[in-house]
């Protein structure tokens, strides 16, 4: 990677020998002494580029799209037998059992102090308020719909992001917004038509995106502190802990479920929350937030072909609608300003 002028076959132990040896005190050229000279920098500048995205973190974000996609379905398939908070702490109990006993035996030590700060944050908002927020709504929405409407997440990412991390709102930023803020409103227009309970699921979906929204932006400090498991089964417990209030509905509702409810509030459990959030975490760690955030643009599609193998679910002409105009705006926030 780094060879000298001199034929010198003492690359790192000769120190400044004359005055043209000065860059052999390292390997590789020295920036501060030869920025200008032709002949060694050359190569070195030329792979001082952005790392790509490893294969495991493009696997991360699939395993991640889909499994969240299936949650949509998921949700909806057992929504019959389960109300929304019992079903929140059932998820989240399966979740914070099969996925401690990954952690725990691995874990050093607890956050301190004003760590648990953040951590209480995306708990709360994210593993509890977000799973309630989504499965009240999926009572009154169907999956492709409500995947639909949490898509305008990514949107409010990349603002928080512009305002929090100081990345500034470019152009494209700004009309992409507008439009896909006029494709919600599109679908909620036409939900209003229905019934004003679909407009209920509609607000209860955007109460739903903007948590998940500010829980991304809150985590993704703590992943630089803490391997991606251990920040999401905090993350987990935490929300367990918020949702024990709906103990009683779990244990009533458990003993009065069918079986296939059952073990879909157990795949809920482990694949979407224990699995999904972690590689999304994961991804987290190594992806700025707004960026990754984009790749789940992807899962209201998944969904909606999900919903139709699985429920035989289709969303109405206005939600279809509706998310094709949200797709084309969040497509157009990912355009750069010339």
């Amino acid at each position: 990677m780094a060879t000298t002028e001199t034929g010198s076959p003492r690359p790192d132990t000769t120190r400044p020998a004359g005055a043209h040896d000065v860059p052999s005190q390292a390997a590789t050229p020295a920036p501060a002494s030869a920025p200008l000279e032709p002949n060694s920098p050359p190569r070195p500048i030329a792979s001082r580029q952005p790392a790509p995205i490893s294969r495991l973190g493009i696997a991360a974000v699939v395993v991640t799209v889909v499994l969240w996609a299936s949650a949509f379905v998921g949700i909806r398939a057992v929504g019959p037998s389960f109300s929304p908070g019992a079903l929140t702490l059932g998820r989240l109990s399966v979740a914070a059992v099969v996925l401690g006993l990954l952690v725990v035996p691995k874990l050093r030590g607890l956050p301190r102090g004003r760590e648990w700060w953040p951590i209480l944050g995306y708990g709360v908002m994210w593993f509890g308020g977000y799973n309630v927020a989504l499965n009240a709504a999926e009572h009154m929405l169907d999956a492709g719909t409500a995947a639909l409407l949490i898509n305008v997440n990514p949107i409010l990412v990349a603002v928080m992001a512009g305002v929090i991390l100081k990345e500034g709102f470019p152009r494209w930023l700004i009309i992409g917004s507008l439009i896909a803020f006029g494709g919600v409103a599109v679908i909620a227009l036409g939900s209003g038509q229905r019934s004003t309970a679909d407009v209920a699921g509609v607000l209860l979906c955007l109460l739903a995106a903007a948590l998940a929204a500010v829980s991304v932006i809150v985590q993704k400090p703590v992943l630089r502190k803490f391997p991606a498991a251990q920040a999401t089964w905090f993350g987990i417990m935490v929300g367990a802990v918020c949702c024990l209030p709906f103990s009683g509905q779990l244990v009533t509702e458990l003993q009065a479920a069918p079986l296939p409810a059952t073990l879909g509030l157990v795949y809920l459990g482990i694949f979407p929350t224990a699995i999904a959030f972690t590689t999304w975490a994961y991804a987290l760690s190594l992806i700025d937030a707004g960026r990754l955030a984009a790749t789940t643009y992807l899962v209201p599609g998944t969904t909606i072909l999900i919903s139709w193998l699985v429920l035989g679910e289709i969303p109405t002409i206005w939600g279809l609608v509706g998310g094709v105009i949200c797709l084309v705006g969040v497509g157009l926030t990912r355009r750069r300003s010339r």
